[in-house]
C-alpha cells in the first residue's frame, strides 16, 4: 500500500513525484563527504540519481574523489535500472570503513553517464553535505539515498516500506 506523501513547501521536492523506472540529472549543487577529518569527495559537476519513494543519491565523479583512501573489494551488485556496480571500502589514518561506497562499472544505456562515478553511504561518513546542508542518511542498509531540508517523504528504506 501506497504511503501519504508529505506535500512539498515552495523549494521542496517530494520524492513520489519522482519517476519508476529510475532517471539521473546532473548537478551542481556543492557535494561533500568527509570522512574522519579528511573530504574524501567534493564536487559541483555530481549527478543524481531520482527514483519514486527514494531520496536523491548522489554520484561524484572520479575526478573529484581522493582515490587513493579507496580500496577495491571483490563485492558486486546489480540495479535493474543503473547497471552493475563495485563495492568499495575506505581507509583514511586508522580508520577502516567496509562498504563505504560504490561505483557504477557496467552501466545499462540509460545510465552510461554514471560510468565510473562513485557514491557514499551517508551512514558511516562523518558527514555528508548538499550545499552546505547536512545529509540525514537514508534509512535501511540497500538504499544510499541523502535527505536533506528540500525534499520530503516519506522515503523507502526502513522497517515496513518493502512493499511500496
Amino acid at each position: 500500500m501506497r504511503p501519504q506523501p508529505i506535500p512539498p513547501q515552495p523549494g521542496q521536492e517530494s520524492v513520489w513525484d519522482y519517476p519508476r523506472p529510475a532517471i539521473w540529472q546532473d548537478t551542481d549543487k556543492h557535494l561533500k563527504v568527509v570522512c574522519n577529518g579528511i573530504v574524501l569527495a567534493e564536487t559541483t559537476r555530481g549527478k543524481r540519481v531520482l527514483e519514486t519513494s527514494h531520496p536523491p543519491t548522489y554520484y561524484f565523479p572520479i575526478e573529484d574523489v581522493k582515490t587513493e583512501y579507496i580500496i577495491e573489494t571483490p563485492k558486486k551488485g546489480i540495479c535493474e535500472w543503473k547497471g552493475v556496480y563495485h563495492y568499495y571500502d575506505v581507509q583514511i589514518g586508522d580508520k577502516y570503513i567496509t562498504k563505504a561506497a560504490w561505483k557504477l562499472m557496467q552501466t545499462t544505456a540509460n545510465f552510461g553517464e554514471l560510468e565510473n562515478h562513485y557514491s557514499f553511504w551517508a551512514n558511516v561518513m562523518d558527514a555528508c553535505y548538499v550545499n552546505d546542508g547536512l545529509v540525514t542518511p537514508q534509512e535501511g542498509n540497500l538504499y544510499g539515498g541523502w535527505i536533506t531540508s528540500d525534499v520530503v517523504g516519506p522515503f523507502k528504506g526502513g522497517p515496513g516500506t518493502w512493499g511500496w
